[in-house]
């Protein structure tokens, strides 16, 4: 029996041991398989891929940055002069205007002369700039082929124009997604932390035995309620409610998702910060009543300080629910990739943005490993909130 025991006793370390590490390998795999497909982002090219854009070879500008080249495609740029050029007004040339400058017959029965023609329009036309396959880029092409700027950090980080869609030029600019999951998150943490902690000190000092054991089971069920419900609620209920007290356009904003998700945010803060409230000793509390303090003044003085690390750790765990959230944000917050002045203002975040566009970008492409450097953003934040969290843990004050 006893050589069976050990055995059984063997068999069940082994199983738990390897089941820690395929788990700690399988989480390794997927941050290496993050940081792998979304390092390769910076450097590439912000034209669309497999197209270039092509200049009179009189002209002297050389090198575009991606934000000229659209602002040039949208006509918010309307001289060369304006980057650096001769003082001439721009002239633009897409694939579908070519019918514009030659005949039918000149592009050939099975259009096999377009390379020809895109060449002679561009040397007709020396104030022209032109985006077209790169398919139809000959060997002996006469003109210039522009050279367009990488995408680099600064661009990145400090662009305010999430356009990944957007022809010549893509806009992978994310401040506005950081500003937005800011917002949203941090107008929850308000919402949410003075409730929670207000819960979970009435769950602690005040509840009676009997309600608090049906109370507490209650708000954790709250936890178990699947995003998209409370997004459905967010959009039926706060949305209408938001716009009509505040006589906006439309309820789709910030302070939608902030308060959607401070209600998601709730169950962790009261959960946590009530279990740290019931570990001060009640030799203090005790104490604290024999020299005459009221029950709220043994609350604040005592019962706060001795588990303020616990409840840090709550509020900490709350901004990492909140910035975490996906399909609620995305239902209630208007979707809308500008930066926020306020939270009453549409705005998008981090995760509803890789939510919404992932499954639509070509594998592979600036945009697929755009949405995956977003990911590695987002893992870092979680990241430092888990740092956070163990740092406040191990903190008594």
């Amino acid at each position: 029996m006893k050589k069976l025991r050990k055995l059984y006793e063997r068999l069940t370390e082994g199983t738990l041991f390897l089941c820690g590490n395929i788990t700690g390998i399988a989480i390794l795999l997927i941050v290496l398989f993050l940081f792998r497909e979304g390092i390769g982002f910076f450097g590439r090219n912000s034209v669309e891929e497999g197209y270039v854009l092509a200049l009179n070879r009189k002209n002297p500008v050389n090198k575009l940055s991606s934000r000229e080249i659209k602002d040039i495609f949208d006509a918010e740029i309307t001289n060369w002069e304006e980057v650096d050029g001769l003082d001439r007004e721009i002239v633009l040339f897409r694939l579908n205007d070519i019918t514009n400058y030659v005949t039918e017959e000149e592009l050939g029965e099975e259009f096999e002369h377009i390379p020809e023609c895109i060449a002679k329009i561009i040397h007709d036309h020396p104030d022209m700039i032109a985006f077209f396959p790169k398919a139809y880029l000959t060997e002996n092409f006469s003109e210039k082929v522009l050279q367009v700027e990488r995408i680099g950090l600064l661009e990145f980080f400090g662009g305010d124009e999430w356009m990944p869609t957007a022809t010549p030029s893509a806009q992978f600019g994310i401040l506005s997604l950081i500003m937005g999951t800011l917002w949203v998150s941090f107008g929850a943490i308000l919402i949410a932390l003075p409730l929670g902690i207000g819960v979970a000190i009435y769950l602690a000092e005040v509840a009676n035995k009997r309600f608090r054991n049906f109370l507490k089971p209650v708000i954790e069920l709250l936890a178990g309620i699947p995003s998209v419900v409370y997004g459905f609620f967010g959009l039926v209920v706060l949305v209408p409610f938001v716009q009509k007290t505040f006589n906006l356009p439309i309820g789709e904003t910030g302070l939608s998702g902030s308060i959607i998700l401070a209600i998601m945010a709730l169950p962790t803060i009261i959960t946590i910060a009530e279990d740290a409230m019931r570990t001060t000793p009640l030799a203090m509390k005790e104490a604290s009543l024999a020299l005459g303090a009221t029950r709220w003044q043994t609350v604040y003085k005592v019962v706060l300080p001795y588990s303020s690390s616990g409840i840090m750790a709550a509020a900490i765990l709350g901004i990492g629910r909140a910035i975490g959230e996906t399909m609620a944000v995305l239902m209630v917050t208007g979707n809308a990739a500008i930066i926020p002045h306020s939270l009453l203002e549409p705005l998008r975040t981090i995760p509803a943005t890789i939510a919404a566009e992932l499954g639509e970008a070509p594998k592979h492409s600036t945009h697929y490993q755009a949405l995956f450097l977003l990911g590695v953003i987002l893992f870092i934040i979680t990241l430092i909130i888990n740092i956070s969290v163990e740092f406040v843990k191990r903190k008594r004050v």
